[in-house]
């Protein structure tokens, strides 16, 4: 796999797993009310179904990419135009956040219940299969063999949602305060939008 893609792909998806969301709010939720390694279980389910989610992604869409050259260059295209959408919305949201701490009915959690919640909150968000399907096959590159590339991105992309999940569990009451904010959860959602619309550039110009 290319380098230089594997260094522009590390940033762009750490700041987007950083960015609040379904996924990162829940990990706040549940590290304030159950404690972090409880909490694991939770993320265990949760990285499962990002990477079911990638896998799908890549081999479903790259199978007709590297195929055919106007195919690849069509989802770039896509890619890129979904990127700037996204950079956008980013730049535009208010950046609010809604933490609940439901102390009650987090205790009552089994391991079993937050492994099936981390999944189903992973692969039921239509928003990250959309993200996955435009920019994951971009990254695919003809010359190197698909399998050691799905393995680097699939890779990149659970550390950097288990990072993130971390960092918002561990973060706690500080972390929600800080995030509950609109000024700085605005100033991150801007710096996410500003590098990808860096990389919808970049998948216009490679």
């Amino acid at each position: 796999m290319d380098l230089s893609a594997i260094l522009l792909f590390i940033p762009t998806f750490f700041l987007i797993s950083l960015t609040p969301g379904m996924c990162m709010t829940l990990a706040m939720s549940l590290g304030m009310s159950i404690g972090v390694r409880k909490t694991f279980w939770m993320m265990y389910g949760e990285l499962l179904g990002v990477a079911l989610v990638a896998i799908s992604a890549v081999l479903g869409v790259s199978a007709l990419m590297l195929s055919n050259s106007n195919i690849f260059f069509f989802f770039k295209l896509i890619g890129a135009c979904y990127l700037f959408f996204i950079a956008i919305q980013m730049w535009q949201n208010k950046g609010k956040i809604s933490v609940t701490n439901d102390n009650n009915s987090a205790l009552n959690f089994s391991k079993s219940k937050l492994l099936k919640q981390g999944f189903i909150t992973a692969i039921a968000n239509p928003k990250g299969w959309a993200f996955m399907v435009s920019l994951l096959p971009p990254f695919i590159n003809k010359s190197y063999a698909l399998p050691l590339q799905l393995f680097v991105l699939v890779s990149i992309i659970l550390l950097s949602e288990l990072v993130c999940m971390i960092i918002y569990a561990t973060g706690g009451k500080g972390l929600a305060i800080l995030l509950s904010r609109q000024q700085n959860v605005q100033i991150l959602n801007k710096i996410s939008a500003i590098l990808m619309f860096l990389v919808a550039i970049w998948l216009l110009v490679s």
